[in-house]
């Protein structure tokens, strides 16, 4: 599957207006967007999940049209079959683990049982290696445990691509290297398509198979950074 991404959004408020103006395309199986902050990287990732609408443009994922602003095609976040992994993870607090996980296979259901999901969600506790901490509330969890259990509810659905905003940056940073190789191994078994933002340029080494450079809302250059042996190089488009 691939990505083709051609958007331009204005944001303004009362100190500032920003542009972004991004075009790339990728068909690589993990590609990375890199920048600082205040690039745009968050509001790219939110108008391919559907959370924000671009002002125009088009978003393409493999043949189906997600936005074309000239044809008035815009799909709903919850019909465009992403996964989608926030940077503050946002669980639900007042929810236990299975609940968080289990809400991903029910949105606009407010409060799912504390056993729902059944055979599906227990799949998801074992392989992110939950269960024992499946009563448990976001409070009571380390980092990676809540890391692991926002993941399991971004996959619970089976997407058909996972998007990731800044999935290390709540972390430690020994945390952060345990938490790349366990992300790694599990990119490895379940084979979709990743498309993760990050400032981190240990990211960018870890999951660029293809990556762009986004600075002041527009791809551009960048001398290259270390890449995982194989690995596309940045580029411009």
């Amino acid at each position: 599957m691939s990505f083709s991404v051609d958007i331009r959004k204005i944001v303004r408020s009362e100190r500032r207006s920003f542009e972004l103006r991004v075009r790339f395309e990728t068909k690589a199986r993990r590609t990375v967007i890199f920048g600082p902050s205040g690039a745009g990287k968050s509001l790219t990732l939110q108008a391919l999940a559907g959370l924000m609408t671009p002002d125009e443009g088009r978003i393409v994922f493999g043949d189906q049209v997600l936005f074309d602003g000239a044809a008035r095609i815009d799909v709903p976040a919850r019909h465009r079959g992403f996964g989608y992994l926030f940077q503050d993870y946002a669980l639900f607090p007042k929810l236990n683990v299975r609940q968080n996980i289990a809400f991903g296979l029910m949105p606009g259901v407010r409060n799912p049982p504390k056993d729902a999901g059944g055979e599906v969600v227990d799949r998801w506790l074992q392989a992110f290696e939950l269960v024992e901490a499946a009563a448990q509330r976001p409070s009571e969890l380390s980092g990676g445990q809540r890391q692991r259990t926002a993941l399991a509810r971004a996959l619970v659905h089976s997407p058909r691509a996972l998007l990731l905003d800044e999935p290390f940056s709540a972390l430690d940073p020994e945390l952060r290297e345990r938490m790349r190789h366990e992300l790694d191994a599990l990119l490895r078994r379940i084979d979709i398509p990743v498309l993760m933002i990050t400032h981190d340029p240990e990211d960018l080494a870890w999951f660029g198979d293809e990556a762009f450079y986004l600075r002041d809302g527009q791809i551009a250059e960048r001398p290259a950074p270390p890449v995982r042996p194989g690995a596309t190089r940045l580029k411009a488009v």
